[in-house]
């Protein structure tokens, strides 16, 4: 009998562990964001044909492969929404393959706006270099956390939730843009509804924004692709 309770105690015992490990594979599985790595560096290889989840390793790699000057200017603004993303992930930088970490720097002009977007992959945390900016998310309850930020001031951005970023002063705007992957992706909430291809129907666009057809297609027409010639 003595016997069968220390076997018992040891099997609970090691039902405990398993269900521990188990507790943090499901974690990582649902809340990390990219993979860890299993080497010291894995240099994207861009060309390669092979499709993986991220991308192969290069045989041979240089310093120049972990360095990038991407996002040392300001971009140019003069668009449609008066601001520019500048990219510093593993396609301008192959080094950051693996690693799980990514940097962006937004310009914007007085009146410029990053609309509303989402990033499926990362958080994002902003630090102002100059200006102020109006920023926001919206919770999946519909409830917007905004604030003015001031330069010097961070502000957080929840993976995969609608966030913006709109510089109402009267002078120019940029930020630092931090994420924990390489490649975050980003999707336009605006672009992907009435530029996507081939296009969304616009029934299914009409009774979700409740307006007319009509008010579809002209909406449609400020996002299609620019015709080339």
């Amino acid at each position: 009998m003595a016997t069968f309770g220390i076997n018992s105690k040891i099997f609970q015992s090691m039902e405990m562990a398993i269900l521990f490990l188990l507790a943090i594979s499901i974690d990582r599985y649902c809340f990390a964001a990219d993979e860890d790595m299993l080497q010291d560096v894995c240099v994207a290889d861009l060309n390669s044909m092979v499709k993986v989840n991220g991308f192969p390793c290069k045989t041979n790699f240089t310093a120049a492969d972990f360095s990038s000057l991407a996002i040392s200017k300001p971009g140019a603004t003069n668009n449609t929404f008066g601001s520019v993303v500048t990219t510093a992930n593993v396609e301008k930088v192959p080094g950051l393959n693996t690693l799980g970490v990514s940097l962006a720097r937004i310009d914007y002009a007085p009146g410029g706006i990053n609309p509303p977007h989402t990033h499926p992959r990362a958080s994002e945390m902003v630090f102002l270099m100059e200006g102020e900016l109006d920023v926001g998310f919206i919770t999946t309850a519909n409830v917007l956390v905004s604030k003015q930020i001031t330069k010097g001031e961070v502000f957080v951005f929840p993976r995969g939730l609608v966030h913006f970023q709109k510089n109402n002063g009267k002078v120019p705007a940029a930020v630092i843009s931090g994420f924990n992957s390489q490649l975050p992706g980003t999707q336009s909430i605006s672009t992907t509804l009435f530029g996507a291809s081939p296009t969304v129907p616009d029934d299914i666009l009409a009774q979700t924004f409740q307006i007319s057809t009509e008010d579809v297609q002209q909406i449609k027409s400020k996002f299609a692709p620019a015709k080339k010639f």
